[in-house]
């Protein structure tokens, strides 16, 4: 299996804007994003530059909606599941030394976690044997 390319991590406003994008079934306009902000919502020309940088970074492309001048619609180049997989793989390699039981271990002792989800974590542990 060849490693998916590495991009650079997202900020917290990035992040934002890409939760936007996955949760939409379809490629979204800067209005369509902006509008699914609460409340003070960003300004459209903050959302327009956070979809440059994305874009630059290689986690959003564009495309011109025909016969409206200059309207883009944005879409995410990957996956919400793919770009956890490479951020997670670099805090377990990063932190873990690779070892996917240190990493997993870290979170069962430092969260506080309820009988059911331990009991729901040994199911997933033994579903996947």
């Amino acid at each position: 299996m060849t490693k998916e390319k590495s991009r650079k991590p997202l900020t917290r406003g990035e992040t934002e804007v890409m939760n936007i994008l996955w949760e939409s079934t379809k490629g979204m306009t800067v209005r369509e994003i902006v509008d699914r902000y609460p409340e003070p919502q960003p300004a459209l020309t903050t959302i327009g530059t956070f979809l440059r940088i994305l874009e630059a970074k290689a986690y959003v492309e564009h495309r011109r909606i025909a016969g409206t001048g200059r309207t883009f619609v944005y879409s995410p180049t990957l996956s919400r599941e793919k770009y956890l997989n490479q951020v997670l793989g670099e805090v377990r390699d990063s932190f873990f030394g690779r070892s996917a039981k240190k990493f997993c271990s870290y979170f069962i002792q430092h969260e506080d976690l309820s009988d059911e989800d331990l009991s729901e974590i040994l199911e997933l542990i033994n579903s996947n044997r």
